[in-house]
């Protein structure tokens, strides 16, 4: 493997030397000449980083770079082509590419999202809202169904194992919606229950004891706003951070709701919030069915909701997957081994009830 670093200026064209598919084993070469506008050091990386990260993850193509020209041989070479024009696609849309970002763009093509009309760098470019130089996108075809479902229908489930970016996804809708004028205030809210340990009782006043509760929340609104806007934000009621309890009794007109850890949410919970509903508004509930921190005896709401609402239009659910993890390549890993365990063993076999009460604190 070798790398040329002068660039000639020529339009992409992607040349079979005979006809292939791409489940067919080929060794001809297929040669692709890259658009001249594209740097060749941004798409092959420095020292050829990023091409190596190609190759390791279709090992079944031999890449060789010559100036801008690539010739891709192997049984696996149709794919690479694929690979290689999805990133080529990225670098002219401007995107500084990584190998993260490599390796989703193969991930997302091994999972068929081309054939469902899904092309990995319009997943990739999709950009929800920026601050600070830093900018919120899917990175996943399923997250990418995701933010649009929440464009589309007025309540949206979010339901996933942990790390595939629900309610970070959710937050960064809610964001956008009040930056966009399309609502007047973000209400944020999850049950306040404990994760298989108790804290006694907390000091302070009513905010420093449910703080805790609701802190993912404060830290995903930092990210995407100015830490100074926050507190203003906060004590204009522009931005609303509390406990599911206080949301009875209320009617939220021209918001984004989000609620989050709906796992925890009774069922008599969760008819209390989705009724919270009012004109303008908009409800995101995110939840992991699997970690259910309820006390013994006591139904998820969350997981019979579906049942509840089938059919009722504008009404969506959003399945997350292992594959839809975002956080470290162990994440998934470890959600796909657990769900293997439970269907091996029965969810009788461990802390869970038949009523869906917790399942163990080594879930968290």
């Amino acid at each position: 493997m070798c790398s040329g670093r002068a660039p000639l200026r020529l339009q992409l064209s992607v040349h079979f030397e005979k006809r292939v598919t791409l489940s067919e084993p080929t060794t001809a070469p297929v040669k692709i000449a890259v658009p001249s506008n594209i740097d060749m050091i941004a798409l092959v990386g420095d020292r050829d980083s990023l091409l190596r990260v190609v190759e390791e993850a279709v090992p079944g193509a031999d890449i060789l770079v010559r100036g801008n020209r690539i010739s891709v041989t192997g049984a696996e070479a149709p794919f690479a082509v694929s690979v290689l024009t999805e990133l080529i696609a990225l670098v002219e849309r401007g995107q500084a590419l990584s190998p993260e970002q490599v390796q989703r763009t193969v991930g997302m093509l091994r999972n068929g999202s081309a054939e469902s009309g899904e092309r990995p760098a319009e997943v990739l470019t999709l950009n929800i809202v920026s601050s600070r130089g830093r900018t919120v996108r899917p990175k996943t075809v399923n997250q990418k169904r995701y933010v649009d479902a929440i464009d589309a229908h007025t309540i949206t489930f979010g339901i996933g194992p942990a790390g595939t970016g629900k309610t970070y996804l959710a937050m960064a809708k809610a964001v956008q919606a009040l930056q966009a004028k399309q609502v007047t205030r973000i209400i944020l809210t999850r049950p306040a229950v404990e994760a298989g340990e108790r804290l006694g009782y907390l000091p302070g006043t009513l905010y420093e004891k449910i703080d805790p509760y609701l802190r993912p929340l404060y830290d995903a609104l930092h990210d995407m706003l100015d830490p100074d806007a926050v507190p203003r934000l906060m004590q204009t009621g522009t931005i609303e951070v509390a406990p599911l309890a206080y949301m009875r009794g209320r009617t939220l007109n021209d918001a984004f709701i989000i609620l989050d850890e709906a796992q925890n949410t009774s069922p008599e919970q969760m008819k209390m919030f989705l009724t919270r509903l009012g004109f303008g508004s908009k409800v995101v509930v995110t939840g992991d069915v699997t970690q259910v921190d309820l006390p013994s005896g006591t139904r998820s709401g969350l997981r019979v909701v579906r049942e509840i609402l089938d059919g009722i239009d504008d009404v969506h659910f959003s399945q997350l997957t292992s594959v839809d993890v975002v956080r470290h390549r162990l994440v998934g890993d470890i959600v796909d081994a657990y769900a293997r365990w439970d269907e091996a063993h029965g969810p009788g076999s461990d802390t869970a009830n038949s009523n869906g009460g917790p399942r163990g604190r080594s879930r968290r």
